[in-house]
């Protein structure tokens, strides 16, 4: 019923930005956190960022934190992930999920649906 459709990804020069987009159909999920997850070659799924129901609060991995801004719009039912100063460990498939409540959590298992994943590859 719900359906998570990303875009934006892509290759981009070690230092450049990129941005994320996903865009929800079948239901509304203003009253969801969202969050966005990346997973590189070999190892596991990762925690990058969350947004709180109504975008008030947000929280990062320290490993991209003061890089990457997560942002939503209710109205148009997407969530982006501004990443900026990309760095080669960045490079991974990057998914967007729905939270199952209105607040922000980490664990995968905290999410009940999933984008079919967005590459993003960042070259040295």
């Amino acid at each position: 019923q719900v359906q998570l459709v990303e875009s934006g990804g892509g290759l981009v020069q070690a230092g450049g930005s990129l941005r994320l987009s996903c865009a929800a159909s079948g239901r509304t999920f203003s009253s969801h956190a969202m969050g966005w997850f990346r997973q590189a070659p070999g190892k596991e799924r990762e925690f990058v960022a969350a947004i709180s129901w109504s975008g008030g609060n947000t929280y990062y991995a320290d490993s991209v934190k003061g890089r990457f801004t997560i942002s939503r719009d209710n109205a148009k039912n997407t969530v982006y992930l501004q990443m900026n100063s990309l760095k080669p460990e960045d490079t991974a498939v990057y998914y967007c999920a729905r939270g199952r409540y209105g607040t922000i959590s980490m664990p995968p298992v905290e999410y009940d649906y999933w984008g079919q994943g967005a590459q993003v590859t960042v070259s040295s």
